[in-house]
């Protein structure tokens, strides 16, 4: 995947039974060890999640819904550096596909001056160097 993306291939990622495995693969970050961290928690023990989060080596996987969206990427970019390599993905699979990559402060950019965002997303950041 990561030598299609910088070729500008698109390829799109086959369906599972969840969208962490096709977003994974359509991310472009390394996707031969990962930890899957659900929801973050909303309000208590979030610090305390982000915290556990800093040094992980392998790829972090989050589910999100759309109007936490912004807050969450805010929130990783202050705990994991705004350079960390990110992606979000959305309605995988299906016709409104779409992955954003970037860096987390590029993506917390993006996502702040967007319209309305539908659909809960999955949100990868590369581990730790």
């Amino acid at each position: 995947m990561r030598a299609c993306l910088q070729q500008s291939i698109d390829v799109c990622a086959l369906p599972g039974a969840t969208a962490i495995i096709p977003a994974l693969t359509a991310s472009g970050l390394p996707c031969e060890r990962f930890v899957y961290e659900g929801f973050l928690p909303p309000r208590k023990g979030r610090a305390t999640r982000l915290a556990q989060l800093v040094r992980e080596p392998r790829t972090i996987v989050l589910f999100e819904s759309p109007h936490r969206l912004v807050r969450t990427l805010t929130d990783l970019e202050g705990a994991l550096g705004s350079d960390r390599p990110a992606a979000a993905a959305r309605e995988m699979t299906k016709k409104f596909e779409e992955v954003t990559r970037g860096t987390l402060a590029e993506l917390r950019a993006a996502f702040t001056t967007r319209n309305k965002v539908r659909g809960e997303l999955v949100i990868l950041v590369g581990g730790a160097p």
